[in-house]
């Protein structure tokens, strides 16, 4: 199926962000997944390394991106390429939400300081 209505989107809430898949496995993609996360003024970031290679467009507000300790404060129309290995935190430290798209490939994992791995079900 070509097309995913926003209201067939999954809806998934981690780490106070929510999340809304819109190309994963489950709705017919093959190899990509994309997704909007929504992310409430004040949002600390939780760091993980990821995977895999991430693309992350920021739709609206402001976010502080840290990518191997390389930190960055993105606005709407600004982009991030996050390589795979690489450990990512993204901030939200203003007082707006802010609005963030992403795509990856397939079987994206994170791993978290404490060693844990999460399997998001929206890149999976």
């Amino acid at each position: 199926m070509p097309y995913i209505r926003s209201a067939e989107a999954l809806v998934h809430e981690v780490h106070g962000v929510r999340f809304v898949s819109y190309a994963v496995p489950a709705a017919g993609s093959k190899e990509l997944c994309a997704w909007r996360g929504e992310v409430p003024a004040g949002t600390p970031g939780v760091p993980h390394t990821v995977s895999r290679e991430e693309v992350l467009y920021l739709l609206s507000g402001t976010l502080r991106f840290s990518v191997d300790g390389e930190v960055a404060d993105l606005v709407a129309g600004d982009a991030a390429v996050v390589p795979a290995g690489s450990q990512l935190r993204l901030d939200n430290v203003s007082a707006e939400p802010a609005a963030i798209w992403t795509a990856t490939g397939v079987g994206l994992t994170a791993t978290l300081p404490d060693g844990s791995t999460l399997t998001p079900a929206w890149a999976n």
